[in-house]
């Protein structure tokens, strides 16, 4: 879908830290850090946003989700805003950003309030009445890590689309390995200089209450990637090629940002960048070849904005696993090492909701060190589907 009048301004793009599961933010409520990073977000900033709707994107349900987005909206000062909430899994940034972009562009006064928010530790265990079951005895899922292990429509796990997609691709190991590496290092770029990239757009959180307080002000429960030590890890699936090294984390975490117009934007006073959203584009590929989706996705955003991969500065990707970005490179052209500048989710985990929207984030600032320029986010998402966004930087 193509869009002409909505921007996102830089310094009303924002993230979380990630936590890797089942650490410091085990027991925080994916809404709560909503609120509270949002919150944190919008008062370090200094705007006052007409804000008139808020997207909420979530897809590990939580205590009192079920009011999710209006009383969201309320508790960050906008009493008479409500909106969306919208689930679908890896994409759910994409979708959030895509719903907000749609009606901003046609109903430009005011602005929209993207909030993408997850937490995979402690995922709900639900039960499912079955009266006519013996006893009445329920179906029950793990929420989390059922829907991790089995797709319903091909009763396969995402691992098994990586190796297939490695096995199409004719990748190996090491290569595989020295990609990961190479992401890490990318990583890496981001905490030079005391962190100075992540501090321009990273909001902390924090856990706890009281004298009890403390804040998580960067990503915790990341490992590096060092290749003799990913080199002797073996496969998780016999005769596979995926490790554990070359595959991403879960994670908790929540980002959002402010999408608006140009000139409204200048009217209050925001000073900085302003990216405007060109386009975005959804796929889906074959069964089971998940790793894949992130292509097609991409060229339907690159055609409705009118664009190709020759005019695109950076790539950013959602790649739970690197077979991503080596299929990603070997279809498009795009130099495999070059993808991911300042990291990715393979390195800095996922929590599903806002995974993209940090990689959003993060490739709206990577445009604005080189000046400005053509930027795409692109990722894959569970039942085979990709989601894509094309945005362009300017002073």
């Amino acid at each position: 879908m193509r869009f002409e009048n909505t921007v996102i301004p830089l310094r009303a793009a924002w993230s979380s830290p990630f936590v890797r599961w089942q650490g410091a933010t085990a027991d925080l409520n994916s809404l709560e850090l909503a609120k509270q990073v949002t919150g944190r977000a919008l008062r370090e900033r200094g705007t006052t946003w007409p804000v008139r709707e808020l997207v909420l994107g979530w897809t590990i349900p939580q205590k009192e989700a079920f009011y999710g987005a209006p009383t969201l909206a309320a508790q960050l000062g906008f009493p008479g805003v409500s909106g969306p909430m919208i689930s679908q899994a890896c994409a759910t940034s994409v979708a959030a950003l895509h719903a907000a972009a749609a009606t901003q562009d046609v109903e430009p006064m005011g602005a929209r309030l993207v909030v993408t928010t997850d937490r995979t530790s402690n995922g709900p265990h639900l039960t499912y009445p079955r009266t006519s079951a013996p006893g009445g005895t329920p179906d029950s899922e793990n929420w989390v890590l059922d829907s991790f292990a089995r797709d319903p429509m091909t009763g396969e796990s995402m691992l098994a689309t990586a190796e297939r997609v490695a096995v199409e691709g004719g990748m190996d190991k090491s290569h595989l390995d020295e990609l990961t590496v190479r992401r890490y290092e990318q990583y890496a770029d981001a905490l030079a200089d005391d962190r100075a990239f992540q501090r321009r757009w990273m909001v902390p959180i924090t856990v706890g209450r009281g004298k009890r307080a403390t804040e998580i002000e960067e990503d915790q429960g990341i490992r590096p990637a060092v290749l003799e030590e990913l080199g002797a890890l073996a496969p998780v699936t016999p005769d596979g090629v995926v490790s554990y090294g070359s595959q991403t984390h879960p994670a908790d975490g929540a980002a959002g940002m402010i999408l608006t117009t140009a000139q409204q934007a200048r009217d209050l006073g925001v000073d900085g960048p302003l990216a405007r959203i060109r386009s975005t584009g959804f796929a889906r590929v074959d069964a089971g070849t998940m790793p894949k989706a992130p292509v097609p996705a991409a060229r339907a955003a690159l055609h409705d904005a009118g664009l190709t991969f020759d005019d695109v500065d950076i790539v950013k990707t959602h790649n739970p696993f690197v077979v991503n970005d080596v299929w990603f490179a070997r279809e498009t052209g795009v130099d495999a090492r070059a993808l991911n500048p300042y990291g990715c989710s393979l390195i800095y985990g996922h929590p599903q909701g806002p995974t993209g929207a940090r990689g959003i984030v993060e490739l709206l600032h990577a445009l604005e060190d080189r000046g400005g320029g053509i930027g795409l986010f692109t990722g894959c998402a569970a039942g085979d589907t990709g989601a894509a966004v094309v945005v362009e930087v300017t002073g």
